[in-house]
């Protein structure tokens, strides 16, 4: 049995409140003990005075593409898939993120580097990977195509992959997020394809009939619900988008596009999930809706970090007028509740102990991390500096 770890004199970040001169123990993989940093020590334990730095729970990213770089650093430059798991693992550890869910793309465009072999591949990677710091999950985002659903169909049955989190996307032009500029921006820049590949690609994807997308969708809803697998909708553009999706179970509205979409999301008692770059940032990336704007309409329950990790460690430390619970709620608790997960994403006697402790200024960092109460990253020196930090002004906070 290993010895209790007691983090004192921290800023500690319950659902609720903040405890300013705080404690947290952690015994064996839970925790055993939240409260203000007085008295003696837990018996035996291990002290950590982290000198006023802020600790949260770690951070729970349901929706994370991250692995794509790590896996193709270049166009044409593709390293090993376990290569790729352990890379990308590190470097989630290092912005806080304790629990991933990677976010592989079941669609069937090669030459965008997105195929079936590779989502299959680094489905079955992410499922095996040994030894890693942070608990690494599989989100499966089907496209609606016939061998894309295929493929979805057929992983779900494999036994060597387990996913925990099936999303529904399209994007072609003037479905979903991109307009027709905005698709070919993306793909000819972002995704380094030629415009023939472009104009290729969008013309299959805009052939998909609306009763044809509907029957794909309803088949990738009845997967999910035989699997007891979460379904998510993706880029929700109307209420009746949402509302066609809540009929199909769908629980989550992962990147509504505009407040119609977001707000009637919320009425259909639906978890809503925005892009925490899109926070950071000040605005979506292609002038769709805003986080802030959604915020503000209180219509955002979860942040992703979608393509940069270090964007959702810096969202509870953006000031949106909300305590600062309610922010970090965002990217820790509710998307545990989200997707299932009971046991984690807060600060509370009987949670699984996975705990970060950050240093908010200049930008936030993380110090350490720990991990089903087990510490697999140390970074820097603690020192001993005011608790009172960039970004933690406001109300409760």
């Amino acid at each position: 049995m290993s010895e209790p770890i007691e983090l004192r004199h921290g800023r500690v970040v319950t659902p609720t409140g903040v405890i300013a001169n705080g404690r947290v123990v952690l015994v064996e993989d839970q925790i055993a003990h939240v409260g203000e940093a007085n008295g003696v020590p837990h018996p035996r334990s291990n002290v950590l005075d982290v000198g006023g730095r802020v600790v949260l729970p770690g951070l729970i990213d349901l929706h994370g593409d991250d692995i794509e770089q790590h896996r193709a650093p270049r166009a044409g430059a593709q390293v090993d898939a376990r290569n790729a798991v352990s890379s990308v693992d590190r470097a989630n550890a290092l912005t806080g993120v304790t629990t991933k869910f990677h976010a592989i793309a079941f669609e069937d465009d090669a030459d965008d580097g997105r195929s079936i072999d590779e989502a299959e591949t680094l489905s079955r990677a992410v499922t095996a990977a040994e030894e890693t710091l942070v608990d690494n999950r599989v989100h499966v985002r089907s496209g609606l195509s016939h061998e894309s659903v295929d493929a979805v169909e057929r992983v779900l049955a494999e036994d060597g992959v387990d996913v925990d989190l099936l999303s529904v996307m399209h994007h072609a032009p003037g479905d979903g997020q991109f307009d027709e500029a905005g698709f070919e921006q993306h793909y000819s820049n972002d995704r380094n394809l030629p415009a023939e590949k472009v104009k290729n690609l969008a013309e299959a994807r805009e052939k998909l009939s609306s009763s044809t997308k509907d029957e794909r969708v309803a088949r990738v809803a009845d997967l999910a619900d035989d699997a007891s697998v979460t379904l998510a909708s993706h880029d929700d553009e109307t209420a009746a988008a949402v509302d066609r999706m809540a009929r199909r179970d769908a629980s989550i509205s992962e990147f509504p596009l505009t407040i119609e979409a977001a707000e009637r999301a919320v009425e259909r008692g639906m978890t809503t999930a925005m892009g925490a770059p899109n926070l950071v940032r000040g605005g979506s990336l292609w002038d769709n809706l805003s986080a802030r704007s959604a915020i503000r309409a209180d219509a955002v329950d979860v942040l992703c970090s979608d393509y940069h990790p270090p964007s959702l460690l810096n969202a509870p430390f953006v000031a949106t007028d909300e305590p600062l619970p309610t922010r970090v709620n965002r990217v820790t608790r509710n998307p545990a509740e989200a997707v299932g997960l009971h046991d984690r994403g807060r600060l509370e006697t009987g949670a699984r102990a996975d705990v970060i402790v950050v240093d908010p200024s200049p930008a936030p960092s993380v110090e350490r991390v720990f991990v089903a109460g087990s510490e697999v990253l140390t970074a820097g020196a603690t020192r001993d500096q005011p608790a009172e930090r960039v970004g933690l002004s406001g109300p409760g906070s």
